[in-house]
């Protein structure tokens, strides 16, 4: 059996371990090894800080509470994840474009670099994730206090401590080891490296973990999904009375949804901790299947915990209590360890990610208005003062979050409390909407509307948390301030018979985001507002080096590297001043520096002490000119205003005269076309009626004329069928014109032996050509061409050249002459002849409709046709991805080269040409 002080034990033993794997990544990180650390499987697996004890523990008190209502939990980060490049993509673009820090950094930097919003943000923060933290401690000590129920011991531990005690010293060790490996730097832009490496870990030992009680549960102790299904009906449980996806469905999905981007540590984890914006793209698939896993087995072991524990059991201990209950101590052991994993990562990150927040936006802005002479500090003041307020932020946190968990020790439920952390935090929502996607909003409307929202959240929900410890909230509740009933936290005018944490999403919300909406219409911006909220919300409209100059004035180098110096140390605002080629040693320049670097000096600043911070601290030390920044900010946004006119006017102008242009060439097209009309019907009928003619003409002498002998009769016969083949051939171009013009004569190309289909070409040319006198030459030949084509049109188009080679042919001493070869890709056959060649004028078209080489040629010779042959070969050449060229020969004449592509060419080029 599992003792206490043997649990406690290893749970120290499991923190030491931590300790040397933050320690090892760190060194690994400072010697340049830190590959591992900026993989994108280590960053997902570092979100899933998103899965604390609240939904390892409590998604399964959930399920047996409240039925399926704990997807609700997963669902909504799913899609913010399955959604990633809506709003976590410009999230990361900002925050890398201008060195965000935190989520109140984001919104104080966005709406004019304000220090009242910035301070606002990190209140709310630091009181809604209170809650939260005491949830973790609730949750290890309840673990704990489960293993003791089991083994009958009675709560004692290992050295005697209750459970108020015990979560103190749990705080006690989780603050320090957050000191230790979170508050190394004072850039809180760099990556935590030790804590980053510790996070994944746990996250893949929570995990583990689950899912092996999980499969522990349904198939060693329940024999199945079946099986346990069945039992719970057995039981008399059925899950469909439990819950519903209602309203209160619906609240907790757009809480999940809202606290996955504005909780504290998510933001530090995903937006803050990320090395590169395309991480984003496997954090969009391995999250939510993450989070799959972690839900996958969280209803059947519900179920099975219903149906077998005693009634008075705790829901949330069963993922524990199972395995102990069946003796497998080594994997209630490992459950134990998962639970602790989840817990002390959500303590880790939050504590820094607050941390920070206090430090920037609390500590700093406080320090700067104290100190009216820089000077008077020391060389590390600055950075020593950061560090010392961060580590006693983390302490404090810590505190805060034990005597939230003493307050509120009665309550057995995991769920309700994290839930409320989630309402408070999703009061940040509305204005980073905001932020991110209505350039007018001003920073009255973010501060009013967040103001109202955290009022009503702290009225509806975190006050009636106290309910069980404080009579006096107890009465509130019941009978509202001063009697007034309208006014009772749960039922805030009148709306009554709701689900608490529905009435409260509702009033909260509805509140924050009226609020924003209608300070900001009745407000105006300022010139830096103006300016950032470009920045933020044309963030991919942007060059990403390109930032505006928001500082304007003169300063030294040596006022300058004395702020640098005092902010992010000697070595870094020596190495930034060198490769900004501004000297820093001897004595100041005269002139000063130019405003570019003031603004880079600000943004690195930023990543230290916050955006607010650092504005208000350069800007004491930036000497203006005779014009205030807030003039100089309102000339230069009027300019730019002129500026984008402009540039719409000339886009505009461009698209005009692109239209226009567009306009023209349709029209000279609509003319082209038109004249080749006429110019194919004139063509036509000349063609037609002269075969026609010659037809009618003579059958009419055959069948009025009677005495003719049998020779006449003969070659009269043969006129009218020479005169039909005539006929029939030029109706054949057409028709096949026509088809391949409106893709109607597609063919299926196959592999062929391109020489045979060559060799039958020439031979129904002798005829022809014996006709003719000329003779056919076959020169050096391929001994081998197989392309990728279709034998019936690729002897066409041999046919045609040869054929017109020969027709056309009027030399002495006509000839013909065949040559084939092969190259690596291709095969090429050459077709040339001895004849008058084509005119120099016709070249550039002879592959044309309707396009003859003698015009001036009798019409009426059957030589004569439509000018479409050649058209006809060139189209079917290419459909076959090969070309049909007139080419220089080496005989006085015409020269025709056909160039096919090989086989294996051929069909990847079909299949390119198929698909595209």
């Amino acid at each position: 059996m599992l003792s206490p002080d043997f649990v406690i034990l290893t749970a120290i033993a499991y923190v030491g371990f931590l300790f040397i794997l933050a320690y090892v990544s760190d060194a690994r990180a400072k010697r340049g090894k830190s590959g591992i650390f900026r993989s994108p499987f280590v960053y997902t697996l570092s979100i899933s800080v998103y899965c604390t004890s609240w939904t390892f523990y409590g998604a399964v008190g959930t399920a047996a509470r409240d039925g399926l209502e704990f997807l609700a939990i997963y669902l909504g980060p799913t899609l913010v994840f399955v959604g990633w490049w809506l709003i976590l993509r410009k999230l990361v673009r900002i925050s890398h474009s201008q060195r965000i820090t935190s989520v109140a950094d984001l919104l104080s930097s966005r709406f004019g670099k304000s220090s009242r919003l910035a301070v606002l943000v990190t209140l709310i923060a630091v009181v809604s994730v209170t809650p939260y933290i005491a949830l973790q401690l609730k949750a290890i000590t309840s673990s704990i206090q489960a293993v003791s129920s089991a083994t009958g011991s009675s709560g004692g531990t290992l050295v005697g401590l209750d459970d108020v005690r015990l979560a103190f010293g749990i705080a006690t060790v989780m603050a320090i080891f957050t000191i230790l490996f979170g508050t190394r730097n004072v850039d809180a832009r760099e990556q935590h490296h030790g804590v980053v490496a510790a996070i994944a870990f746990e996250a893949a030992v929570k995990l583990v973990a689950f899912i092996a009680v999980g499969i522990f549960v349904v198939y060693g102790l329940g024999g199945g999904f079946e099986k346990v299904y069945a039992r719970a009906l057995e039981a008399g449980i059925d899950i469909h009375e439990k819950g519903d996806f209602g309203t209160r469905w619906v609240a907790v999905l757009v809480l999940s949804s809202a606290a996955v981007i504005c909780l504290p540590r998510q933001f530090q984890i995903t937006i803050v901790e990320n090395s590169d914006e395309n991480h984003l793209r496997t954090a969009g698939w391995a999250f939510p299947t993450y989070l799959f896993l972690m839900s996958v087995f969280t209803l059947p072991i519900a179920l099975y915990g219903l149906a077998t524990r005693p009634a008075d059991s705790n829901p949330d201990m069963f993922i524990l209590a199972l395995p102990m209950s069946a003796g497998n101590d080594a994997l209630a052991l490992f459950a134990f360890i998962g639970g602790f994993s989840s817990a002390t990562s959500m303590i880790i990150v939050a504590s820094i990610a607050l941390s920070i927040m206090v430090s920037n936006h609390v500590v700093m802005p406080i320090a700067l208005r104290r100190s009216n002479n820089l000077e008077s500090t020391g060389d590390r003041d600055i950075a020593q003062l950061l560090l010392r307020s961060r580590r006693i932020s983390i302490a404090g946190m810590l505190f805060l979050g034990f005597v939230y968990f003493w307050l509120t020790g009665d309550s057995d439920a995991l769920a309700p409390i994290g839930l409320i952390s989630f309402a408070g935090v999703a009061q940040f929502l509305p204005s980073m909407l905001a932020a991110l996607y209505w350039r007018h909003a001003t920073v009255h409307g973010a501060i009013s509307g967040t103001l109202v929202g955290f009022i009503t959240w702290a009225w509806t929900t975190f006050l009636p948390s106290f309910q069980s410890t404080s009579p006096a909230i107890a009465t509130l509740m019941a009978e509202g301030p001063w009697g007034i009933s309208i006014l009772r936290p749960q039922a805030l005018f009148g709306m009554e018979g709701f689900d608490p944490l529905v009435h409260s999403v509702f009033w909260t919300l509805l509140f924050n985001a009226g609020t924003l909406v209608c300070v900001s219409l009745a407000t105006s911006q300022s010139a830096l507002e103006r300016i950032q909220a470009t920045l933020f919300v044309d963030i991919f409209r942007r060059h990403p080096g390109s930032q505006p100059q928001i500082l304007r004035g003169s300063a030294t180098t040596d006022e300058l590297f004395f702020v640098a110096e005092r902010v992010l140390g000697w070595q870094r605002a020596k190495e930034l001043f060198e490769t900004s080629d501004v000297p820093h040693k001897g004595a100041s320049l005269p002139f000063g520096v130019s405003s570019a670097f003031i603004t880079k000096l600000e943004r690195e600043m930023a990543g230290s002490i916050g955006a607010a911070s650092a504005h208000v601290l350069l800007s004491k030390v930036v000497a203006g000119d005779s014009v205030s920044l807030e003039e100089m900010m309102r000339i230069a946004d009027e300019t730019q205003q002129v500026i984008e006119y402009s540039h719409e006017l000339e886009q505009k102008s461009i698209e005009l005269r692109s239209t226009a242009q567009q306009l023209r060439e349709a029209n000279s097209l609509l003319q082209e076309l038109h004249r080749q009309k006429d110019d194919f019907l004139s063509q036509v009928s000349h063609e037609v009626r002269t075969p026609m003619t010659s037809i009618r003409s003579f059958s009419e002498i055959l069948l009025m004329d009677e005495n003719l002998n049998a020779d006449q009769r003969q070659r009269f016969v043969s006129i009218i069928h020479q005169e039909s083949v005539r006929l029939t051939k030029l109706l054949d171009e057409i028709l096949d014109l026509s088809a391949l013009e409106h893709g109607e004569s597609d063919w299926e190309n196959t592999s062929v032996d391109a020489e045979q289909v060559l060799d039958r070409a020439i031979a129904v040319c002798e005829a022809l050509a014996r006709q003719k006198s000329v003779t056919v030459e076959s020169r050096s030949r391929a001994r081998a061409g197989r392309v990728y084509a279709n034998a019936d049109r690729l002897s066409q188009v041999f046919i045609n050249i040869i054929a017109n080679a020969i027709s056309h042919n009027n030399a002495e001493d006509p000839k013909v002459q065949i040559t084939s070869w092969t190259t690596a890709e291709t095969y090429v056959v050459e077709i040339c002849d001895n004849g008058p060649g084509i005119p120099k004028e016709y070249r550039r078209k002879i592959f044309d409709k309707f396009v003859r080489a003698s015009p001036a040629a009798d019409v009426s010779t059957p030589t004569s046709g439509l000018g479409l042959g050649l058209n006809i070969s060139y189209t079917i050449v290419k459909k076959m991805n090969g070309a049909l060229e007139l080419v220089d020969g080496h005989l006085p004449g015409a020269c025709f080269r056909i160039v096919l592509p090989l086989e294996g060419v051929g069909v990847k080029a079909e299949r390119a040409r198929v698909s595209g």
